[in-house]
């Protein structure tokens, strides 16, 4: 079941995102950034931050009352920036980002929005295939990929953001 997520769903966000991006957990999952970055993904405060904007929705996916995926959707100008798709590393390939994706394409068309916008880090040629596979394509416009205390890089080499967008 697909539904808004909530401040309680905070702590369970944070483990599932965290497992699904870094560390050793995320290496069960295709979409790892494991080998690119080290550190955390996402934390509490910062989960608590986004659900308490009014122009960000985090959607949550659960089965059997246990949270396993969830997208984070932000309202910006006549797009949806789309974010943080999550999927269980265990659960990867069933499905369930496609779900997310779809839900994220209804909310889009609810508010009157005309495009989907995201970014991705420019080495990840598999997760930009499987964005491309669902009708997103590049933009052709890159940015720097952000430093701080959360985004640790371990690659050798420097990463960029590129923009994808699909016209709902």
């Amino acid at each position: 079941m697909i539904s808004k997520a909530t401040l309680a769903d905070i702590p369970a966000l944070n483990i599932l995102i965290n497992s699904a991006y870094r560390g050793e957990t995320s290496k069960k999952g295709w979409t790892t950034e494991a080998n690119l970055l080290e550190g955390k993904r996402t934390n509490e405060e910062e989960l608590t931050q986004t659900i308490q904007n009014p122009k960000n929705t985090i959607l949550k996916y659960t089965e059997n009352n246990t949270l396993i995926g969830s997208v984070l959707l932000v309202e910006k100008g006549h797009q949806l920036y789309l974010g943080m798709l999550t999927v269980s590393p265990e659960l990867q390939n069933s499905g369930i980002g496609k779900k997310m994706l779809s839900e994220a394409e209804n909310h889009a068309k609810a508010l009157g929005l005309s495009s989907i916008i995201m970014t991705v880090i420019s080495v990840r040629e598999e997760l930009i295939a499987w964005y491309k596979r669902h009708g997103y394509v590049d933009t052709g416009e890159r940015e720097a990929f952000p430093e701080s205390e959360i985004h640790v890089t371990i690659s050798e080499n420097p990463l960029e953001f590129i923009f994808l967008e699909k016209i709902i």
